[in-house]
C-alpha cells in the first residue's frame, strides 16, 4: 500500500540533457513545464580518446541566467577537484547570481580514473580530499577568518567576500551510496542523493543515516532526502530496458551487459509502471526526484515533456 505523502512535501527536477550548447534555452523550457529544478553534472576527462564532457558550474551559471524561478542543482560537482577557497569563490558568485537558486551537489567521483591521473590526483584519496574541502567551503560562507590545517589542504587567516545570499549557507546534497557518503552526508549534508538504487537498499539507506546521525546528534529534521533516478519511457518494458541500457552502458563506459542493472534501478515502461515504480522510492523515504532521462538525443524532450506533464502531476493532486 502506498504511504500517503503531503504533495508539498514532494520536489522535482530534470537534468539538463539537450546539449551544452542549448542550455539557455533548454533551462527555460524546464522552467515553463514547471519543474523546480534543473541539474547539470561534469567530468573532466571520460575515456580514452576523452569522449565529450562539460565543467558543471559555468552550465548552471548559463541556466540560472536565463532563469528566474528554478533551482539550479550541481548533479555532480566533483569535489576532490576543487580547491575550497576556489569552490567557495564560484558558489558563492553562482549563488548570488541566481539569487539564491543555488542548491550544492557535491561527489567524489572515481569511476573515470583517467581524470584523476590527468590532474595530478589520487583516486584513493578523493574522499578525503572531499572531506577536508567541504569543512573549508562551509566555513567560507560564513564570511569569518578561517585557518586550517589538513593532509591536502592547509588555509591561514583567509575569508569570503561577499558570502552567499542564502541563509544560513547555501544547500548541500551528498552523492553516493557507500556508507563514507551516508557520514559525509551527515557531517557537511543538508541532503542527499543517491542513484542506481533500488526501494529497499533506500529504505537501509535512509535508517542508517538516520542512525548515524543519531549518533553524532544531528538534527535531520530539515534534511532533504533526494533521488536521481534514470527514465526510459517507452510502450513495453522490455523496449525501455533496451534503449535505457544502449544509453546508460555508453554513457558509463560499460563493456558488459547493462540490462540487468537498468532493470534493477531504473523507472522503465509506460508512463503508469514508471509512477508505480516511483512510488516505491516515495513510500520508503524520497522526497527530491531529480530525474535523468535514459534515451537517444532525439527522444529526450519527449521524456521531459512526459514526465512533466503525466508523470509529476500525479504525485501533486489534492
Amino acid at each position: 500500500m502506498s504511504t500517503l505523502v503531503d504533495s508539498s512535501d514532494l520536489h522535482f527536477g530534470a537534468g539538463l540533457c539537450l546539449g551544452a550548447s542549448e542550455t539557455a534555452t533548454e533551462a527555460r523550457w524546464l522552467e515553463e513545464l514547471g519543474y523546480e529544478y534543473l541539474s547539470a553534472g561534469e567530468h573532466f576527462m571520460r575515456g580514452n580518446p576523452p569522449g565529450p564532457t562539460h565543467a558543471v558550474l559555468p552550465l548552471l551559471g548559463v541556466a540560472a541566467g536565463a532563469t528566474s524561478e528554478i533551482r539550479v542543482l550541481s548533479s555532480i560537482v566533483l569535489t576532490p577537484f576543487y580547491h575550497p577557497l576556489m569552490l567557495a569563490k564560484f558558489t558563492t558568485t553562482l549563488d548570488i547570481a541566481s539569487q539564491g537558486r543555488l542548491t550544492l551537489g557535491v561527489g567524489v567521483g572515481g569511476e573515470f580514473p583517467q581524470e584523476f591521473e590527468a590532474a595530478n590526483l589520487s583516486v584513493t584519496n578523493r574522499g578525503a580530499r572531499t572531506d577536508e574541502c567541504l569543512a573549508i567551503t562551509r566555513d567560507l560562507w560564513t564570511g569569518e577568518t578561517v585557518s586550517y590545517q589538513g593532509k591536502h589542504f592547509q588555509v591561514k587567516d583567509i575569508s569570503l567576500n561577499p558570502i552567499p545570499i542564502q541563509s544560513p549557507a547555501i544547500p548541500i546534497w551528498v552523492a553516493g551510496r557507500r556508507d563514507a557518503a551516508m557520514r559525509r552526508a551527515v557531517k557537511f549534508g543538508d541532503g542527499w542523493l543517491p542513484y542506481f538504487y533500488s526501494p529497499e537498499r533506500y529504505s537501509d539507506s535512509v535508517i542508517k543515516i538516520q542512525d548515524i546521525a543519531k549518533n553524532e546528534k544531528r538534527d535531520m529534521s530539515s534534511f532533504q532526502w533526494g533521488f536521481f533516478p534514470y527514465i526510459s519511457i517507452y510502450p513495453s518494458v522490455d523496449e525501455a530496458a533496451r534503449v535505457a541500457a544502449d544509453a546508460l552502458g555508453g554513457r558509463y563506459l560499460y563493456d558488459g551487459n547493462f540490462a540487468d542493472i537498468v532493470r534493477n534501478y531504473c523507472l522503465l515502461g509506460p508512463v503508469q509502471n514508471c509512477i508505480d515504480r516511483l512510488q516505491e522510492f516515495i513510500d520508503v523515504g524520497a522526497r527530491y526526484i531529480i530525474f535523468s532521462v535514459a534515451c537517444p538525443m532525439e527522444d529526450r524532450a519527449r521524456h521531459l515533456e512526459t514526465i512533466a506533464k503525466e508523470i509529476i502531476p500525479h504525485f501533486l493532486r489534492g
